[in-house]
């Protein structure tokens, strides 16, 4: 078996951090991390420089990120501006969030539900105007899906509802963001099986998981485990949401690329190198505090083999 590990933290991981990367360490993060082996990579996001600087230069990362053979180059966009300029950039996949707590949707991209589906309808009305081979992957993340820290738990009826009107709208697929970390490896399943009855199992590939309170491996093995096959992650943990109050960042990469690696799921990276992209992490936010069990303890003296082959197959 094999997934794909999406890696987000030049977005994600950067739109929480006070310091602002320059975008040639920016650059050297990408390049090293698809040298390891890393096939997706989220760069940036198309919002407001005034209240996102970290993020300012992403249609430049776009444009040199789409020349890197074999990578997929993915982006955030919070409404049909940000997709236009997305496209003009030659993104290969866009991610619009939409937030099933309704309040967190306001506050984060200023936007009602209904607001966030006229958008999905409009974005994806753009994205089939153009050639077939130019159109990139849409994809609807419903954000706060396992709780929100301003509203609470989400009515399951709800969440249901917006994973289909996402579908309804023109979204290629709908992925699961626990943005608060409030997901636990039974309502990760429990949802997963849910709005799959809904949209289908082809429907709903990847989830988006944070770490807050320490169950964002046991997630994802969940998540696997209920045949997820995307994964997103960031390199020594960084990220969080700024307008989600409490919420810390996301899975470590690293960590995640181990734990796969270990039980024979292939990843396709290179974990020594992964570990080594964190020197480019460093240098370019100096003091930044990095997470990861794995880069602290270093690799099993019979890395890369599994740590725990099966023997019943001898």
């Amino acid at each position: 078996m094999n997934v794909l590990i999406s890696e987000v933290g030049p977005r994600d991981g950067l739109q929480n951090c006070d310091r602002i990367m320059a975008s040639s360490d920016k650059m050297m993060w990408i390049h090293a991390a698809r040298a390891a082996g890393i096939r997706e990579i989220e760069v940036g996001s198309f919002v407001s420089r005034t209240l996102f600087p970290q993020l300012a230069d992403t249609a430049d990362l776009v444009a040199e990120s789409v020349q890197i053979d074999g990578l997929a180059v993915a982006v955030l966009v919070p409404n049909v501006r940000g997709a236009e300029m997305a496209l003009r950039a030659g993104a290969h996949k866009i991610t619009l969030p939409l937030s099933v707590s309704e309040t967190h949707s306001i506050r984060n991209i200023g936007r009602t539900h209904d607001q966030v589906i006229a958008e999905a309808e409009a974005i994806a009305g753009l994205i089939s105007s153009l050639p077939a081979e130019a159109r990139p992957h849409f994809e609807g993340s419903l954000s706060t899906a396992f709780g929100c820290t301003i509203e609470g738990a989400i009515p399951d009826a709800k969440i249901l509802s917006l994973a289909d009107r996402l579908m309804q709208a023109g979204c290629a697929e709908v992925g699961l963001s626990d943005t608060t970390g409030l997901g636990n490896p039974a309502s990760v399943r429990r949802l997963i099986r849910a709005v799959r009855g809904v949209i289908g199992d082809d429907n709903l590939t990847g989830v988006h998981l944070h770490n807050t309170y320490g169950l964002g491996l046991a997630n994802a093995l969940a998540a696997f485990d209920e045949g997820i096959t995307t994964f997103d992650s960031s390199l020594g943990g960084l990220g969080g949401c700024p307008t989600s109050p409490g919420a810390s960042g996301n899975i470590v990469t690293e960590d995640l690329v181990f734990m796969f690696e270990s039980m024979g799921v292939d990843t396709g990276v290179d974990l020594d190198l992964l570990i080594r992209c964190r020197d480019h992490i460093e240098a370019g936010l100096p003091g930044e505090a990095l997470f990861g069990f794995t880069p602290l303890a270093g690799l099993p003296r019979d890395w890369p083999e599994p740590a725990n082959p099966d023997v019943s197959a001898q």
